[in-house]
């Protein structure tokens, strides 16, 4: 996976001069990435937990989802890298399409491969935060990580689902402020080699993420009930 992310990365020029721990940490990253995306730690724990949805256990999951979903996670911090000018109108924008995104899932659940897409955001923020495609294509890319977060919640009572979308704007809003006000000076620091390398280790990460999320999509659609589900709709 690490000589996939020296692929990844775009042309630059003195990319030889990045140093070997940052070689190191991309290797480390680019392991845990694969580890993260195993399906124990892909899903919100309320159902394994027995927790019942009310007022207080919506908000702490609403303010906790955010830190479980790996990719989503990531996803957050990695704003870092494209260095959006206007921090606050892009975290206004984002918090608003993001909480669209989510009721959007609550109105119209059931996005096929939905996790699949999301993964693959990560791939399309690594390509911005090098350059290569435009940062407006962030703002659809977070409302489909909204649309992924309103899955635990489907069939919830309406009490619950509203203290969830106040967690949710909490805790992503805490994110976004921390990765766009605080982590973004110090990625500004980093020389323009070590940037780039960091974009197309993101990229990386996001295929590991895409390829785990393929093949749970895999299992699923030749799982029997969804045979026999498809059988019947025929």
């Amino acid at each position: 996976l690490v000589t996939g992310v020296q692929t990844c990365a775009l042309p630059i020029s003195g990319a030889d001069q990045v140093s070997d721990p940052m070689k190191r940490l991309l290797a480390i990253s680019s392991l845990l990435a694969v580890v993260m995306a195993s399906p124990a730690l892909a899903h919100h724990p309320m159902e394994s937990l027995g927790l019942v949805p009310s007022p207080i256990t919506g908000l702490l999951s609403g303010l906790a989802h955010p830190l479980l979903g790996p990719d989503h996670l990531l996803f957050l911090v990695a704003l870092a890298l494209v260095g959006l000018q206007r921090s606050a109108r892009w975290m206004v924008a984002l918090l608003a399409v993001g909480l669209g995104g989510t009721l959007l899932g609550l109105a119209a659940p059931q996005l096929p491969g939905a996790e699949l897409l999301v993964a693959l955001t990560l791939v399309l923020e690594g390509l911005v935060a090098a350059s290569r495609l435009p940062a407006s294509l962030l703002l659809p890319a977070f409302a489909l990580h909204g649309y992924a977060l309103s899955a635990s919640v489907i069939g919830w009572e309406a009490a619950p689902i509203t203290t969830y979308l106040l967690g949710l704007l909490i805790s992503q809003g805490a994110l976004l402020l921390a990765s766009l006000l605080v982590l973004r000076p110090v990625v500004a620091r980093l020389e323009l080699p070590s940037q780039r390398l960091l974009a197309g280790a993101l990229i990386g990460i996001g295929a590991a993420f895409s390829w785990t999320r393929s093949e749970e999509h895999t299992s699923e659609l030749q799982s029997p009930d969804h045979l026999v589900c498809s059988l019947l709709l025929e």
